[in-house]
């Protein structure tokens, strides 16, 4: 299915890893131009052997206001932004102080919120852009194992339906996808935090595969699927909703 993205062009944060790479690859082999942001310039590198077509890597901390401010300004007329980067730690309120989980929130809500702040006003202006949030089912099934990353994801849902129901009016569509648990590195540290609070002990972490929030774990090419079918113009009457990929 011909997708309608050939020739646009797309920045994916947290993109040179896990969803992000796999969505870069996705845009990629639609014809896409593909910027992929991350903190990590070895990881920039090996996405960048990877990802077959045009790609530009930029190693960017997105807890750096400033350093978000510069991307934005280096990537101001790309036509699309998918929203990835994060990085919440596992546990409950007890295991997470106020120090872990504002630094947790600078990445992935804050990260968000800022980097659409400055993009959507672009894209508005231009009367033409997509937006698409990549935030996760804990915001749908809240966890007290993840009550950092469920209350991180559930106010980034509401972001994304305020922001979409009004950006249409403008040309700018915003939308958002949930991941249910996905096969990525990120997710044995949430199965280990998980495994310390309902058995006791992170190394049995094993023991939770198939079972409660891991029973249905799904690749992170499905998840990119999803991406960039809301990314095209065959999704193009959507704006302002959430695609929950998991029950």
């Amino acid at each position: 299915m011909d997708l309608g993205l050939k020739g646009k062009s797309v920045l994916i944060t947290g993109g040179s890893k896990g969803i992000g790479l796999a969505c870069a690859k996705s845009f990629a082999a639609e014809g896409c131009r593909v910027h992929v942001a991350s903190r990590d310039r070895e990881r920039l590198e090996e996405a960048r052997q990877q990802i077959k077509g045009p790609v530009q890597t930029h190693s960017v901390d997105l807890r750096d206001g400033k350093a978000l401010r510069a991307l934005a300004e280096a990537c101001a007329d790309v036509d699309i932004l998918v929203n990835n980067a994060g990085d919440i730690p596992g546990g409950t309120i007890e295991a997470i102080d106020e120090a872990k989980w504002r630094h947790a929130w600078e990445l992935k809500v804050f990260g968000y919120v800022n980097l659409t702040r400055e993009l959507f006003a672009r894209m508005k202006a231009r009367k033409s852009g997509v937006i698409v949030n990549v935030i996760g089912m804990a915001g749908e099934n809240p966890s007290f194992e993840y009550v950092c990353g469920s209350t991180a994801n559930a106010g980034l849902a509401a972001f994304t339906k305020g922001m979409g129901k009004a950006s249409a009016a403008s040309g700018v569509r915003v939308l958002g996808v949930h991941p249910p648990a996905t096969r990525t590195d990120r997710i044995i540290p949430l199965m280990k935090a998980a495994a310390k609070e309902k058995l006791g002990d992170e190394n049995r972490w094993q023991e939770l595969a198939g079972t409660g929030s891991f029973g249905h774990m799904i690749e992170p090419e499905q998840v990119a699927d999803m991406v960039v079918f809301l990314a095209s113009p065959r999704a193009g009457k959507l704006s302002g909703v959430m695609v929950n990929l998991g029950a």
